[in-house]
């Protein structure tokens, strides 16, 4: 076997993920993953759904005066998340 076909499988994982262009479902799932470590237990308590679509975060909270509040951080909730990811995975936020 010749050596310029052999890969790390990081490598292989990689261009599998950049072929079926998956990067960005992978940093999406992982944000939603650690929503509680980034916000913090007491909002993950009140969070009953996460969903992110088209670079859009939907949050389902269950207290409208948390709801209220988060709404005033939008743009903190946006760069925390970002530079979580590394990358511009979250454009808005919307919470119901």
């Amino acid at each position: 076997m010749s050596k310029h076909n052999e890969h790390s499988i990081k490598e292989a994982i990689e261009n599998l993920l950049k072929v079926y262009k998956l990067n960005d479902k992978l940093s999406e799932k992982k944000l939603i993953a650690s929503w509680e470590s980034l916000m913090g237990a007491m909002i993950a308590k009140h969070t009953q759904d996460i969903v992110i679509r088209n670079k859009q975060l939907i949050v389902t909270l269950d207290s409208s005066a948390l709801r209220n509040e988060l709404a005033l951080a939008k743009t903190k909730i946006i760069k925390i998340l970002n530079d979580h990811a590394g990358s511009q995975v979250i454009t808005d936020v919307v919470l119901r």
